[in-house]
């Protein structure tokens, strides 16, 4: 007999397994897509996303209002019909992620890299004015007119 040590954390993987399997039957399926870290540096914002497989002419990186879009697309790889898939995570022939961008992000200054699978996007913060302040001048009534 063979005593293996039981951690809830193998409930919940195995769960989750079959649940997406279940929806992906039934066409439900939520899309795998890259995973992601974003942090901030002084003076930029950076988007990293892991996106292996895909090679740099399969990517798309576009800006509108301030919302940065990554999509991929491949060329279908053909699977083989023997298998039978125990789990499936890979990235799918296509995937898009959105990110939003600080309002201090220049998006007229983005630039992007991409090696060994991962892709890093920076968007460099805007350069900020220094605060000005004002002085109140009290009006006289006869300035009032």
């Amino acid at each position: 007999m063979i005593l293996t040590r039981w951690t809830p954390f193998q409930e919940l993987e195995a769960f989750e397994r079959r649940t997406r399997k279940l929806f992906d039957e039934l066409g439900f399926a939520q899309p795998i897509v890259p995973s992601a870290d974003v942090y901030e540096r002084k003076g930029e914002y950076v988007y990293e996303l892991e996106i292996p497989g895909f090679e740099e002419k399969e990517l798309e990186i576009e800006i509108t209002d301030h919302v940065l879009t990554v999509k991929g697309e491949r060329a279908e790889v053909k699977e083989e019909k023997d298998k039978t898939f125990w789990l499936h995570e890979r990235l799918a022939r296509a995937f898009e992620r959105r990110f939003e961008l600080p309002p201090e992000a220049d998006t007229q200054e983005v630039k992007a890299e991409f090696k060994k699978g991962i892709l890093a996007v920076h968007a460099p913060k805007t350069i900020t004015a220094a605060p000005k302040k004002v002085a109140a001048k009290k009006l006289h009534p006869q300035e009032n007119r």
